[in-house]
């Protein structure tokens, strides 16, 4: 089992930067692939970006490549979100997921992800 914790969401001017984090509790965290998903008001909640569980590899969203970085830090069982450049469309619920099965790459499809934070806020004013 697997479970977590987001943080590090608020309200930010156009421009500015915010890091997420998302703290995981389980003993099986460095196996599992994990991702940040995001649900704009009356949006579906979509993909944004994923790291694999050695965080050798990252994946991003054509709409936050270059802006976002997601990293991991697997000695405190936490992922990141640095989120720079932002702008008003990024406002939404940040969500952080934990694919269900170890061992396999992040994907961009919600159901395959079996554990889910309960989400931080992040709005981005113009």
């Amino acid at each position: 089992q697997v479970q977590l914790v987001e943080s590090g969401g608020g309200l930010v001017q156009a421009g500015g930067s915010l890091r997420l984090s998302c703290a995981a509790s389980g003993r099986a965290f460095s196996s599992f692939a994990m991702a940040w998903f995001r649900q704009g008001p009356g949006k579906e909640r979509e993909f944004v970006s994923g790291i694999t569980w050695g965080g050798g590899s990252t994946y991003y969203a054509d709409s936050v490549k270059e802006r976002f970085t997601i990293s991991r830090d697997n000695a405190k069982n936490t992922v990141y979100l640095q989120m720079n450049s932002l702008k008003p469309e990024d406002t939404a619920v940040y969500y952080c997921a934990a694919m269900s099965s170890p061992l396999k790459r992040p994907t961009t499809t919600r159901q395959e992800y079996g554990y889910w934070g309960q989400g931080t806020q992040v709005t981005v004013s113009s």
